[in-house]
């Protein structure tokens, strides 16, 4: 029988893992020197970050793109200009990043924690229906590691009780559910571009909608409160300077040429992971993506072991092997800074997640074939030992 390298035997995997941010292109370059050259380095002077938000919106099937600061403001912002106010409430997944209840802290508004589905992962319409009351005005659907939420079901369930929908899709640059890129879905779409995110420029955030008005409001809100054409010392409205740099737009157009073709590549790595250990019959697997998932784009790979697995062993004896693993989100309603500040309801399918599930990052899923072969082999090793599972 083979040892394990926590017990001191050979690594499944002793090479590097490619590193995330990736090197600079040439073509990332060339544009980063031309705007340090010509000294417009600000939205306000340069062209970049307009030509950023329009095509970051054609690509993701929308008509407007508003480019700001980072995901979370991206967030607060959109769910204002949708008409969200100091004491209304917000309808948030339990399994989730805390920055989707402190954008609705932001605006005074109250986050409701509701449960993800105990497959997939995403807020379904029967895990938002019991958190709804007169006081509920949207609903934030996460499409969690790349996967799309179930728009479908939380679209129409919205649409009986004349809610928004704010997509926070800051993991999903590329995705697309049924055959539409996911943020054109809703009411507005989120994305950051934060430094482990599918595109990055250290930080950055930005806003897709089809409504001509909610897209104005958004604009006004990024560039205090002025609109567009209008006079710069005349304020129309209450905002704030919001706005991205032409240095980040920069790193960002040329990566969103190449965009495809990694969403593809990560793809190919979950798919090899995904049979490898169906294949392995060990008690472990991908986490399934919901019905109507077109194109994935893989910001994490969500692994999910069996009920009872040892969290801390494995997680140790993975990287003993050379396969690092994130123990993943705790249930966004226990946080402890949150509480008396949300709503949280049961969450058991958050807690399950929160007991069982790994995630595989970006260096990971950029690996290629080689890499994927060796995050199997790893799992075939540890989940194959009996002190993944220990009896109680």
């Amino acid at each position: 029988m083979t040892t394990l390298a926590i017990d001191g035997g050979t690594p499944v995997r002793s090479a590097p893992w490619p590193a995330w941010p990736p090197p600079a292109s040439d073509e990332q370059r060339k544009l980063l020197a031309e705007v340090v050259d010509s000294g417009h380095w600000g939205a306000t002077s340069g062209p970049l970050c307009e030509q950023l938000a329009a095509e970051f919106a054609g690509r993701h099937g929308a008509k407007h793109g508003i480019v700001l600061t980072n995901g979370t403001l991206a967030l607060f912002v959109a769910l204002r200009a949708a008409g969200v106010r100091p004491g209304d409430e917000v309808v948030v997944p339990a399994y989730t990043f805390v920055a989707c209840a402190t954008a609705v802290l932001l605006l005074g508004a109250v986050p409701v924690v509701a449960d993800v589905d105990p497959g997939h992962l995403h807020l379904t319409a029967g895990t938002v229906r019991p958190a709804l009351t007169e006081r509920t005005r949207a609903v934030m659907p996460v499409h969690l590691a790349g996967s799309p939420a179930p728009l479908d079901e939380l679209l129409a369930l919205a649409a009986e009780h004349g809610l928004a929908v704010i997509e926070d899709s800051a993991q999903a640059h590329g995705a697309s559910y049924r055959g539409r890129p996911v943020g054109s879905h809703g009411t507005a779409g989120t994305f950051s571009f934060q430094s482990s995110k599918a595109m990055t420029a250290g930080e950055g955030g930005l806003i897709v909608t089809d409504d001509d008005d909610l897209a104005a409001r958004v604009w006004s809100a990024c560039n205090v409160g002025r609109v567009r054409d209008g006079a710069w010392y005349h304020h129309a409205e209450v905002g704030w300077n919001l706005r991205m740099t032409e240095l980040q737009a920069a790193l960002l157009l040329p990566w969103l040429h190449r965009l495809d073709d990694e969403v593809a590549a990560r793809d190919a790595f979950a798919r090899q992971v995904a049979a490898g250990l169906a294949a392995a019959d060990r008690p472990v697997a991908v986490v399934p993506q919901p019905d109507g998932t077109t194109a994935d784009s893989r910001h994490l790979l969500m692994l999910r072991a069996a009920p009872g697995v040892d969290r801390d062993w494995v997680s140790r004896a993975l990287e003993a092997e050379g396969v690092p693993v994130d123990a993943g989100y705790p249930p966004l309603g226990g946080l402890a800074p949150l509480q008396g500040l949300v709503r949280a309801l049961p969450a058991p399918g958050a807690e399950g997640a929160a007991a069982t599930v790994f995630w595989l990052r970006q260096p990971q899923l950029m690996a290629g074939p080689d890499g994927a072969g060796h995050v199997v082999a790893a799992a075939e090793r540890v989940f194959g030992d009996d002190r993944a599972f220990p009896r109680g």
